[in-house]
């Protein structure tokens, strides 16, 4: 998510990228946007950062990059909590990174029950500190027995992605766009861009010309014919 102005209000510009889709939506943080877009019967394995309105998902993987940033972070603290508890869980991240790594070298394989008693130590360890009186080290502890199955869902399938880097780098060129164009300004231009990037992203995913498909779009309503349809996967 980026954040987004539509006028003076905040909003957010959303995206959901999958193998030949990208999609964006500008609208609220909230648990309707989800419901929108994937609606109540989602099958997929959705990947996300921590915003709690994903835990619904039950099939769903938690980008590992957010959460090494803030355990690099505690460990570069000069008090005690932090340093050790930041320094043990980027180790426990670490080492299992590696070993998934590997793990796609070869055949699929799960290794949860490999992992099962090295993760049941790192869950005391995340226990003894869930109640520090060190914040951000309460609080990561605290995100990792939250979200416990879901940061370690990976393992049961190393082929899965660790993060959600592709739909950070999605978002990046539409950083540029809101810093030129300071946002929107209605809900109609809001849902316009979104339907704009949509198109343009989805079509680089399928090697297609974005600019080309939008010319046929125009030439075509102009005619009073219907959209043509987005082009196919290449």
């Amino acid at each position: 998510m980026l954040s987004w102005k539509e006028w003076a209000e905040k909003r957010w510009l959303w995206v959901f990228t999958s193998l030949k889709v990208t999609f964006y939506i500008i609208g609220l943080r909230s648990q309707k946007v989800l419901d929108y877009v994937l609606g109540q019967t989602f099958k997929g394995v959705l990947m996300s950062d921590g915003y709690k309105a994903y835990r619904k998902f039950l099939n769903r993987l938690r980008c590992w990059a957010h959460l090494l940033r803030k355990t690099k972070g505690l460990k570069q603290s000069l008090s005690d909590d932090p340093r050790t508890f930041g320094t043990e869980a980027h180790a426990v991240l670490t080492e299992l990174m590696d070993v998934i790594y590997k793990a796609r070298e070869g055949p699929p394989s799960d290794l949860l029950p490999i992992y099962r008693e090295f993760l049941a130590e790192f869950k005391q360890c995340c226990m003894k500190y869930r109640d520090s009186t060190h914040k951000k080290t309460r609080e990561l502890a605290r995100e990792f027995l939250n979200d416990w199955d879901t940061i370690f869902h990976v393992l049961s399938n190393p082929t899965w992605p660790l993060t959600n880097n592709e739909a950070e780098q999605a978002l990046r060129h539409w950083v540029i766009a809101r810093k030129l164009s300071h946002g929107t300004r209605n809900g109609q231009g809001s849902h316009v861009f979104a339907i704009l990037a949509s198109v343009i992203d989805t079509c680089r995913k399928r090697n297609a010309c974005p600019w080309k498909y939008l010319a046929e779009v125009i030439t075509a309503r102009r005619q009073g014919l219907d959209v043509p349809p987005l082009p196919l996967a290449a």
